[in-house]
């Protein structure tokens, strides 16, 4: 079954796309619907935030919209580019030169020094980073004075901030980044999501992250919310406290199973900041 989704940017405008994408694991008794005929379009210079309860889909949504993933069914596109299809070369060098990615994990190579692990990906592709472009992600990112650290001279956050330099040094088309707070405490975390914030309203990226918390989904223009597979509602200007009422909605729905996991770990703290000011 397929789920419209409004809100979402017309085809031209997209940055990404899907239409009818379903994934499954597993055959007969054990097969396993992760995505169950998902149309979806991620609108280009915004920040937008995928969120559902545990096993919801979320996290193979990004996989498969990135080329992490093959589809079981259905078409996904990266900008104008189909990438159904695509061989493991083809996918490799279009994720190289047109998608970044910010995990949960640092994936910092700990022999360089952070400079050199900002650069990496261009370097193995032969290709010289563009210096103005570099610059101001760095001087973004508040990085310059810590080029010439290696990951283990720097704290979580700064090895988090090294990583989303990465994912833009390259200016690519989109960023994907999967719970890349997950690993941090509350005042990294908040400096990582105001940085993402950042390269969508100072640098005119795109980004689509996937989280748990509605804290780290405050910061974005736009929330989608899936669950068995299926987006099944999205939030605009979200706060907070709408993101995890909106999520208790859910877990409470009618056939829910009694105490199903949301995927939160509570309320949001109130000594959270909000977004980073600067418009959305």
């Amino acid at each position: 079954m397929s789920t419209p989704v409004t809100g979402t940017a017309p085809s031209g405008e997209a940055a990404a796309r899907a239409a009818g994408l379903t994934k499954t694991y597993g055959m007969g008794e054990t097969r396993v619907v992760a995505l169950d005929g998902v149309d979806v379009a991620i609108g280009r210079g915004r920040f937008t935030a995928v969120m559902g309860p545990s096993g919801s889909g979320k996290s193979t949504l990004m996989h498969c919209l990135a080329g992490l993933d093959t589809v079981s069914a259905g078409r996904v596109w990266l900008g104008e580019r189909e990438i159904t299809g695509l061989g493991d070369r083809e996918l490799t060098r279009l994720r190289r030169d047109r998608v970044g990615f910010v995990f949960q994990a640092f994936n910092l190579l700990p022999t360089l020094t952070a400079e050199e692990n900002i650069t990496l990906p261009m370097d193995i592709a032969g290709r010289r980073p563009d210096g103005p472009w570099l610059r101001e992600v760095i001087d973004t990112l508040r990085l310059g004075d810590r080029l010439r650290h290696r990951p283990a001279q720097l704290s979580g956050g700064q090895q988090q901030r090294v990583a989303c330099a990465r994912a833009l040094a390259a200016r690519p088309e989109l960023v994907f980044a999967d719970e890349p707070t997950g690993n941090l405490d509350s005042r990294s975390g908040l400096e990582v999501l105001r940085f993402l914030r950042a390269a969508v309203d100072t640098l005119g990226q795109t980004v689509v992250m996937v989280t748990h918390d509605p804290n780290a989904a405050a910061h974005a223009d736009l929330v989608l919310f899936l669950a068995d597979g299926r987006i099944v509602d999205e939030m605009a200007g979200p706060t907070a406290e709408a993101v995890l009422e909106r999520m208790q909605i859910f877990s409470d729905a009618p056939g829910a199973p009694p105490g199903k996991d949301t995927g939160l770990s509570g309320p949001p703290s109130p000594q959270a900041p909000g977004p980073a000011s600067g418009g959305r």
